[in-house]
């Protein structure tokens, strides 16, 4: 894995070499390898390098032989080897034997349509001199990220926001309706960031600049169900492919560890690499202290001894998360309602005092319906065929009731809303539209009237709309939820530590065959993952294939009603605070003191305002 950087002066200015060195250094920890800078008049391109696939050879930026097409890639190609035999009988000759030259050739080939033949994750820019053409691509579903700014001027691109933002001729300002989207998912969705100017390129697309920027989209899976009769026949079929994934994943020049929770899906994946590693696997585990309803400590250790693997841990607590949060938002880069972020820090720096490459089990639930909203939709198909008075008063009797759950009151304010973009938007949204409503300053709440939090996921739901709600659901999540939530963080927080993940359970191939599946198979009345539970049952004993799911769970739940509280508190409510310019103060307040009395169960909203909070301090408050 590595950091990419570019710049393109659009308008001639030959490009400063101290800028451009400057936004690659930025990267240095997603590569500490090597360091490469190609320059030629106003375009610049950047590398940092983590060497893992042709340990010796592919130094970057790459050239081809006549040096008028240059690349600078950050990801692993799983099929390389099949596409350099493919390109060999084509009559292109190889120099080195690293993916970053299979792809530099496939475009020499195949043009911008080379992505369709690509698997793996990456995101890399290809700088074709001869025909004065910039060209980028993201992996299928965003594992790698990929950032750009462009204006008449300039256009800038970076593996990280940080790199571009503060480029010395970037502003730093809030993007307010991305905060709006934020407080909406928890996350923003691509393209938007909250930074004003700075995008994310969508999983799945391609960029193309020459006179004109036109970005579109490469993968257009839309999944064509299939009724299965023979559920043996779809298990055995599941368990084949994701046998396959994880045997390319584990290609490397270096060893291969794996992030363990003590749930099926790393299990699933310790089993199967099992089978094709020469060494025991090591294995990487993160606990807290004395909170054993957040720890998966002693399941995973039971997982680690059934496959013999080379265990490791360690141990979290409030005090270290509460001084670490600044320098995790520093990488993270984009505020998260989600707790697990820290552990997921600490267990990556754990795992890459070991190796460079692990598997993780992350990418099961959002495809196979294993989360309780997925539940929820279920149950609302039969609530709205409910008469329409039934259905007001039960909706009414159901959010008048005083729920502590989230999850609940966010189930209950979803069951009657007819338009499947609106209940999806109300299922997700930690702060409802009424609660944003309330926490929204006057000057706030007047530049949000014209956002719709919605449109994010549209054009998405639109593109499945023919099927079944859940279906069209679970589309989404893997497309939207994953990449731009889960995935950001696995990827940000183990490439601080110089740490590549790799996730079998999104292996193309696996997913495309997952996406036939009807989705009565993956949510069998309210058992979740039905069918990927039936098929890992092949890999796993029982025990672990029923152990209820934690992943990086946390007491973070406990920690704002105790040890956390008065920190959260002061960080929100501080005079010179984001939260206190956005937001008002008694709301906020309101908010804590009910989950102090243990009232309602707050921990989402307020880590979202934590998290917001301590993102505004490091990106638009700092200097570099």
């Amino acid at each position: 894995m590595c950091g990419i950087a570019g710049i393109w002066n659009r308008n001639g200015a030959p490009v400063e070499p101290e800028d451009l060195r400057n936004m690659r250094d930025l990267l240095a920890h997603r590569g500490p390898d090597d360091a490469g800078l190609y320059l030629n008049g106003n375009i610049g391109l950047g590398h940092r390098r983590l060497s893992i696939i042709d340990v010796e050879g592919g130094h970057q930026p790459m050239s081809n032989l006549d040096q008028n097409i240059w690349i600078v890639y950050n990801g692993e190609l799983y099929n390389y080897k099949e596409l350099r035999f493919e390109l060999i009988q084509l009559g292109h000759g190889f120099a080195t034997n690293s993916d970053t030259e299979v792809v530099l050739k496939s475009y020499e080939a195949w043009g911008v349509d080379c992505v369709n033949r690509l698997n793996g994750i990456f995101a890399f820019c290809i700088w074709d001199d001869y025909r004065e053409t910039l060209f980028m691509a993201r992996d299928h579903l965003g594992v790698k990220p990929l950032y750009y700014y462009c204006d008449e001027k300039k256009f800038l691109f970076a593996s990280e926001l940080k790199a571009i933002a503060f480029h010395p001729e970037i502003p730093r300002e809030l993007n307010i309706h991305s905060l709006d989207s934020f407080l909406t998912y928890r996350y923003v969705p691509s393209p938007q960031t909250l930074l004003k100017g700075i995008f994310k390129l969508p999983p799945g697309t391609r960029l193309i600049l020459k006179k004109q920027l036109r970005i579109d989209r490469y993968w257009n899976h839309i999944p064509q169900i299939i009724n299965y009769q023979d559920e043996n026949r779809i298990s055995t079929q599941l368990t084949e492919l994701f046998d396959q994934a994880v045997r390319r994943q584990m290609v490397s020049d270096v060893p291969v560890g794996l992030m363990l929770s003590g749930g099926m899906d790393s299990g699933a994946v310790l089993a199967s690499m099992s089978k094709h590693a020469t060494r025991a696997v090591p294995t990487f585990t993160v606990g807290f202290p004395d909170r054993s309803n957040a720890n998966e400590l002693k399941e995973a250790r039971e997982t680690a001894s059934l496959f013999g693997a080379e265990h490791h841990e360690v141990l979290i607590d409030s005090v270290e998360y509460r001084e670490f949060l600044p320098e995790v938002m520093w990488h993270l880069e984009e505020p998260l309602s989600t707790t697990s972020i820290l552990p997921f820090f600490y267990v990556s720096k754990l795992a890459a005092d070991s190796v460079k490459v692990v598997l993780s089990g992350q990418g099961a639930d959002e495809p196979f319906a294993g989360y309780n909203r997925y539940r929820g939709e279920k149950l609302g198909t039969y609530f709205r065929r409910f008469p329409e008075a039934l259905q007001k008063f039960l909706s009414r009797f159901g959010q008048q009731m005083p729920m502590r759950s989230e999850h609940v009151s966010r189930a209950a304010r979803s069951l009657g809303i007819e338009k499947p973009i609106e209940r999806f938007t109300e299922i997700y949204a930690v702060f409802s539209e009424k609660a944003r409503q309330r926490l929204y300053n006057a000057e706030t709440a007047a530049q949000m009237e014209t956002h719709k939090p919605s449109s994010a996921i549209a054009s998405l739901q639109e593109m499945v709309a023919h099927l079944d709600s859940l279906s069209q659901m679970l589309y989404i999540d893997t497309r939207v939820w994953l990449p731009d939530d889960l995935l950001l963080y696995c990827d940000k927080l183990s490439m601080a530590h110089s740490l590549e993940v790799r996730v079998p359970f999104l292996d193309i191939d696996f997913l495309q065959f997952v996406e036939t599946i009807p989705s009565n198979l993956k949510l069998k009345g309210m058992t979740g993952k039905y069918i990927h539970k039936k098929a890992m049952s092949s890999l796993l004993p029982r025990q672990i294939v029923r152990r209820r799911k934690k992943g990086f769970a946390t007491p973070m739940d406990q920690w704002l009603q105790g040890e956390l509280w008065g920190y959260v508190r002061e960080t929100l409510l501080d005079a010179d605070s984001a939260c206190s310019h956005y937001f008002r103060d008694a709301e906020v307040e309101a908010m804590l003191q009910k989950h102090l009395s243990g009232k309602m169960n707050f921990q989402r909203q307020i880590f979202a305002l934590l998290s917001f909070e301590i993102w505004h301090q490091v990106f638009i408050g700092r200097r570099v």
